[in-house]
């Protein structure tokens, strides 16, 4: 059965040699994947905000050791969608990783966007954020896409920077010190970076029919810059 899988992946035809009339079509799906996964992102956000439960748990969360273990939690759910998402040929499990990445992103936001609009008793700084990191997702984006230039260089400098803000975020867990406004700049840094690297592995990643594991990437990347541009302009009130 592996060996049935892998040489279906082999079989694949890679985006870097389409037409460019495929090319574009794939594009076409994996950013429409990204704009629906947006969609369901606030739809899961909204139905999880009704319930004073899960607030009120994810709350608690937030103290010492405990965002450990959500952030633990989500990375495992985050490795697990990937690799389905990638290395499954049916559409059906695509699509069930990709939403089930969805939810994460959903459940670990959940402290943030209530906080957020307890601030302001208003959905002010959730839409100015949300706008913001849509705009330079889409200047990034089209940068590559425009340019066609190949970002992937940008991997190991990535690798290094996110293993860097992985040990400040324990660091200022365990230590009990707030990483402050200029770690959320650099995190931005780091989700742009991401962005163009994400977009660029679109050619050299992906095969034809990998659209849904192509927009997990991307869709990844943008929630993490909508974190952190979230956190700087809740760091301003």
């Amino acid at each position: 059965m592996e060996n049935q899988i892998d040489n279906q992946l082999e079989n694949q035809v890679m985006v870097g040699h389409l037409s460019e009339v495929d090319k574009v079509a794939f594009y076409k799906k994996t950013y429409s994947h990204v704009a629906a996964g947006v969609l369901v992102f606030i739809f899961f956000e909204y139905l999880l905000l009704q319930s004073e439960t899960i607030v009120r748990f994810m709350l608690s969360m937030l103290s010492g050791y405990s965002w450990l273990l959500v952030l633990g939690g989500f990375m495992l759910v985050t490795s697990y969608s990937e690799r389905m998402a990638i290395n499954s040929t049916d559409r059906n499990k695509q699509y069930l990783a990709y939403g089930l990445y969805i939810l994460a992103e959903a459940i670990i936001f959940v402290p943030l966007i209530y906080i957020a609009i307890a601030y302001t008793q208003s959905y002010e700084l959730l839409n100015q954020a949300a706008i913001v990191t849509l705009s330079l997702f889409t200047g990034l984006s089209a940068i590559v896409l425009v340019t066609k230039k190949d970002f992937s260089f940008l991997k190991a400098g990535l690798t290094v920077g996110f293993f860097i803000a992985l040990g400040l975020i324990l660091a200022g867990t365990i230590f009990g010190f707030n990483l402050g406004l200029w770690f959320s700049v650099g995190m931005c840094l780091l989700a742009g970076g991401s962005i163009l690297y994400q977009t660029s592995n679109l050619v050299n990643k992906y095969s034809q029919e990998q659209y849904v594991a192509a927009a997990l990437g991307l869709f990844a990347s943008l929630m993490l810059l909508f974190w952190y541009i979230l956190r700087i302009f809740m760091s301003r009130k």
